[in-house]
């Protein structure tokens, strides 16, 4: 009977180990994605700051500092409290990222391959025409996070994406031309469209709202923005909040079908239910 309460006692501290290993992992994995998450925005530095107060605390706690330890305390209580609206940004980034997890996932790719080869031949056409003409144009192209609250500040369209229409859409002094075209799909849902501007203090003081809204809206959706600047016809992409310029024909079809290609072959057709709105 002894030997048989020592093999479960042994089997019962093997489970608890096992348990425990299984937490750190799962600890470690989360933190592993917020470093991810906050690495090359502004809430990297403001995570090296508290880290160095709580350090600073630490330290003066050792050393007997206790007015320094009090006051680091009372900073670091504040502190907590004004995380959630410092880092209000990232706490939305990360929210997101979380609901496009492969469990709530919505496919972003609501047309077939051919619609979007379709897609690449009408930009490649409509682009090259707006920058011999200097006509400035911003064309996001919607992914995974709805631009809805966006697309409304604008004025429905729901015409299929064509070379002629964003070029007409961007003319000068035409009633759309001052805004942003939203695409969803193989449909031009939404133009003149309001963006957020971006604030990113290290940005080109040469860049102009357009480059700002681009970059904007990349940082609050996974969307992708094309830009092409009406002073020097420059077609840049913006993703995540980077900005990619100087991009010819060859450059801008490769990174849009890197981010934004269908999967093709019989993997398209997996899943319809997830491109319900």
């Amino acid at each position: 009977m002894a030997i048989w309460e020592r093999i479960i006692a042994a089997v019962s501290q093997f489970n608890v180990g096992v348990w425990d290993a299984v937490d750190i992992l799962i600890v470690a994995y989360v933190f592993y994605r917020l470093i991810l998450i906050i690495r090359g925005t502004r809430a990297e530095q403001l995570v090296k700051g508290l880290i160095v107060l709580l350090l600073a605390t630490i330290v003066s706690d050792q050393l007997g500092l206790n007015t320094l330890h009090w006051l680091l305390r009372q900073l670091m209580t504040v502190g907590l409290i004004a995380i959630p609206i410092v880092f209000q940004p990232e706490l939305r980034r990360a929210l997101e990222h979380l609901g496009r997890g492969k469990f709530f996932q919505r496919t972003y790719w609501n047309w077939n391959p051919q619609e979007f080869d379709h897609l690449l031949d009408e930009l490649a056409k409509a682009i090259p025409v707006l920058v011999k003409k200097r006509i400035g144009a911003l064309i996001v192209i919607e992914r995974e996070t709805g631009l809805k609250e966006w697309v409304e500040t604008g004025i429905a369209v729901d015409g299929v994406v064509s070379a002629e229409l964003l070029i007409n859409i961007f003319f000068p002094r035409s009633p759309l031309h001052d805004g942003a075209v939203v695409i969803r799909g193989s449909q031009i849902v939404a133009a003149g469209c309001y963006l957020p501007l971006t604030d990113d203090p290290s940005l080109n003081k040469e860049l102009g709202t357009r480059h700002r809204a681009g970059i904007g809206i990349t940082e609050h959706s996974d969307a992708v923005s094309i830009i092409v600047s009406e002073e020097t016809g420059i077609v840049s992409v913006a993703h995540n909040g980077i900005l990619t310029r100087y991009l010819d024909e060859k450059k801008l079809r490769a990174i849009l079908t890197d981010l934004c290609a269908p999967p093709r072959g019989d993997s398209a057709g997996l899943w319809p239910w997830r491109n319900l709105k």
